[in-house]
C-alpha cells in the first residue's frame, strides 16, 4: 500500500478486548434498573455505536439517563480490570511507528472512557491525538470523525488508512473515501464486514503488517 502516512484505529475490537468490561457494566444497569440482563453475544452485538445506542434498545427512554449514569460509574471501574489489548497490538504499533507511520485514534467510545483504556494499557506513547463522536456532532459512519482527523494532520484521503472492526467502520471510511481494513475480532460478522466491500479484511491486526 504505496503513499499511506496516517493510520487510523478504531479502539473497541480492533486494538482493545474491553468486551467482559463493557458486559459487565451493560448487565449492572440493567440489574439495578429492574431490566432483565442480557447474554454476551447479545451485548457484544451492540457494541460499536457509543454507550447511549448501545443501552437505548434495552430499557424504556424515561430510563435512559439513569442507565447511562449507572452504567458509566460501573464502567470506569471494569475498563481498568476487565480490558485488554488484542495479542500482537503493541508489537504491531511498534513496528509500524518505527517505519514512520502517524496513529490517531477514531472511536464512538466515550473521550473519557477511551482514554481510560489508552492510558491504562501502555497506548498514550503511539497516540496522541483521539477524536471520539461526543466531541463531534456526528459519530460514526458519518464521515465527520476521520475527515476532522485527515485535516489535523495535512493528509489527502489516499495518505490515510482506517483500520476497524465492524461494518460501520468500513461504510464511514468509503465515506470519506479512505482505503479500510477490517479485522474480524470485533462486534460484526464477516458477512456485514464483507457487505460494505473494505479495502481488506483480517482475521487478527498482526496481518496489517504484510501490507504495510
Amino acid at each position: 500500500m504505496k503513499g499511506i502516512k496516517l493510520i487510523i484505529f478504531d479502539l473497541d475490537g480492533t486494538l482493545v478486548d474491553a468486551y467482559q468490561a463493557i458486559i459487565r457494566s451493560f448487565n449492572f444497569a440493567m440489574q439495578k434498573l429492574n431490566y432483565p440482563k442480557q447474554d454476551d453475544l447479545t451485548i457484544r452485538r451492540a457494541v460499536g455505536w457509543g454507550d447511549e445506542r448501545l443501552l437505548k434498545p434495552f430499557i424504556n427512554l424515561n430510563d435512559l439517563k439513569k442507565a447511562l449514569f449507572l452504567y458509566r460509574r460501573h464502567h470506569k471501574r471494569t475498563l481498568v480490570q476487565y480490558s485488554r489489548l488484542f495479542p500482537g497490538t503493541e508489537p504491531v504499533l511498534r513496528c509500524l511507528k518505527n517505519k514512520g507511520y502517524k496513529f490517531a485514534i477514531a472511536s464512538n467510545r466515550p473521550t473519557q472512557f477511551s482514554r481510560i483504556l489508552i492510558r491504562h494499557l501502555g497506548l498514550s506513547k503511539y497516540f496522541g491525538y483521539v477524536l471520539c463522536a461526543d466531541k463531534l456532532k456526528y459519530g460514526k459512519p458519518h464521515p465527520e470523525i476521520l475527515n476532522k482527523i485527515m485535516r489535523r494532520f495535512s493528509v489527502r484521503p489516499t495518505q490515510a488508512l482506517y483500520v476497524g472492526d465492524m461494518a460501520i467502520d468500513a461504510e464511514v471510511a468509503k465515506r470519506a473515501k479512505v482505503k479500510s481494513v477490517i479485522v474480524t475480532t470485533g462486534s460484526s460478522t464477516p458477512f456485514e464486514v464483507k457487505k460494505e466491500k473494505p479495502y481488506r479484511v483480517i482475521r487478527n491486526i498482526r496481518e496489517l503488517l504484510k501490507m504495510l
